[in-house]
Parts: C-alpha cells; sequence; structure tokens
C-alpha cells in the first residue's frame, strides 16, 4: 500500500510544478531505465506509472526480464518497476544519492542510497501525524513490528531495509506502517483538509482517485486504476484502495469517497489473503 502513499507525493510535487505529469521522464533525468527501448522509454510519463501503463514487468526476474512489453498508455499492467522509476526521478528533482554506497539487486541492477526516506517523511509522514511510520529499519521498529509469518504459519526472518534498500523499493512496497497511521492518510484523501505546503488541492485530490484506464469487468463490478489507486464500480458503490503484499505480510485498504468511511486491514502472515477476503466482503457488504 506504499504506492497510494508515494503517489499522493508525486501530486503534490505536480502542484508545485516540479515535474509534469505528462511530461516524458526521461526529460527529467539522463538515466535510462530501459537501454534498448529509447523509442518507448521517451513516451512514458508519471502518469503512466501511477497507473499501471508504463509496459514495464511487475519486478524484472530472470523469466521476466526489464524490457517494455507494450506501447505506454496502451493498457494496465501492474508493475512495481515503474514506480521504483519514477522515485528515482524523484530523488533527482528533490533529494540526493550518496554514489559510494550501493548495492545491486534483480538482474543485476544497482542502486545507491538515496534520501527518498527523509523525503517522504519530512512531506508527508510527519506533516499527517503518520509517527509509527517509516522506510528504514530502526529501534522503535525492531520493538514493535509483528513478526512475518508464512503461507504455514512458520515464523519468517525481519527484513531491515536501510537507505539503499529504500532507493530501490520505497515508492513500490517499503513503507513500514501500522492500521492506525495508514487510517490517517485514508482520512486525508477521504475529507481533506485545506490545501497547504504538504497537502493536494481539492482539484489535486480529485484527479488522483479520478479513473484513469480500464482494467477490466469482472462478475457485478468493474475495475479501474487512479494515480495510485485501484478503482472498483458497483452499481450499489464505488470503493478507492489499494493492496498489500510483501513476503509475510498481506494488507489491504478501501474507502468510499461518497460514504466518507473506509477500513484497513493488515496481517502479517502470507496466508492473510483468506482473512482479507472474508473481512472485506463483510465490510462493503457483498
Amino acid at each position: 500500500m506504499s504506492k497510494a502513499v508515494f503517489a499522493y507525493v508525486v501530486l503534490k510535487l505536480a502542484e508545485r510544478g516540479v515535474l509534469d505529469l505528462d511530461a516524458p521522464l526521461t526529460k527529467y533525468t539522463p538515466a535510462r531505465y530501459v537501454q534498448d527501448d529509447p523509442g518507448r522509454l521517451e513516451l512514458i510519463t508519471a502518469r503512466h506509472v501511477l497507473t499501471h501503463a508504463t509496459g514495464f514487468p511487475n519486478w524484472r526476474s530472470q523469466r521476466n526480464p526489464m524490457r517494455i512489453n507494450f506501447r505506454p498508455g496502451q493498457k494496465h499492467s501492474y508493475s512495481g518497476e515503474g514506480y521504483s522509476y519514477l522515485q528515482s526521478v524523484v530523488t533527482r528533482l528533490t533529494g540526493h544519492e550518496d554514489g559510494n554506497h550501493c548495492q545491486t539487486f534483480e538482474e543485476g541492477a544497482r542502486f545507491c542510497a538515496t534520501d527518498i526516506a527523509d523525503y517522504m517523511q519530512q512531506h508527508l509522514l510527519r506533516p499527517f501525524g503518520m509517527n509509527s511510520s517509516t522506510y528504514l529499519w530502526n529501534e522503535q521498529i525492531a520493538r514493535n513490528l509483528a513478526r512475518p509469518h508464512g503461507r504455514q504459519g512458520e515464523p519468517l526472518p525481519f527484513r531491515k531495509p536501510g537507505s539503499i534498500q529504500a532507493s530501490r523499493y520505497a515508492a513500490a512496497g517499503g513503507l513500514i506502517t501500522t492500521p492506525t497511521d495508514y487510517a490517517k492518510f485514508l482520512i486525508e484523501v477521504i475529507q481533506p483538509r485545506p490545501a497547504g505546503a504538504h497537502r493536494l488541492s481539492t482539484q489535486s485530490r480529485d484527479e488522483m482517485v479520478r479513473p484513469q484506464i480500464a482494467v477490466g469487468d469482472f462478475n457485478g463490478y468493474s475495475v479501474f486504476w487512479g494515480l495510485g489507486w485501484r478503482i472498483v464500480k458497483t452499481v450499489q458503490y464505488e470503493l478507492v484502495g489499494h493492496g498489500g503484499s510483501n513476503p509475510g505480510f498481506q494488507c489491504f485498504s478501501s474507502v468510499s469517497l461518497a460514504q466518507k468511511a473506509g477500513f484497513v486491514i493488515m496481517t502479517n502472515s502470507d496466508s492473510g489473503g483468506n482473512l482479507l477476503q472474508r473481512l472485506t466482503a463483510t465490510l462493503i457488504g457483498s
């Protein structure tokens, strides 16, 4: 559920004129996230990233190498790589990178430590009162974090992210938070306070939760993607939300903007999806 939080910050940067949601991201960085497809890379914008329409794989791997699989904007295809790319652009525009502290990740991708965690703390977590949230391992997290568990209930080791790991995963899945803190973020979306240094204008909030690209029609409902949000429409309601899945954790949140209500469910197990499905169905009355 980190992506929706990051998307909020990107929308604020767009409000401030730091970046244009519809400008090619190559305009803001000399780095080329894909080396052998310059024509289509030049088409990718922040809006494509936030709606999962870049054409990138979810995460690069030996079976699914890093490449652009379709013309950007043509369709929806969920991608953490897209968010990682946009995060690198945001860092170039607002922060700095420490080239002396780097690490190799999937398929040899090299990322160096950045201050993205500090930026997110200063521009969203602290202003929204999310004081139990972070992107970096620290003493408070070590005392309070629920231990992750596998599908059979077996305890899993803690992941202890530092600034290098945050440079790769913060935007796409690196937020460490609590249901209470995440609810504070959702309230800012459900019932926004006046725009300010860190809060979006009503126009930007509305644009963020507007259906931007269709995902598909299913049994009794349709799915779209907004700017950082999954949007579900039925005859009775429209829900805006996002799920979260990291090793040992399964989470979900959803809000009704019309009813000004929502929920957050977090589980510390790979089998938590079963509970999420049952509770979600009960909460939305389906």
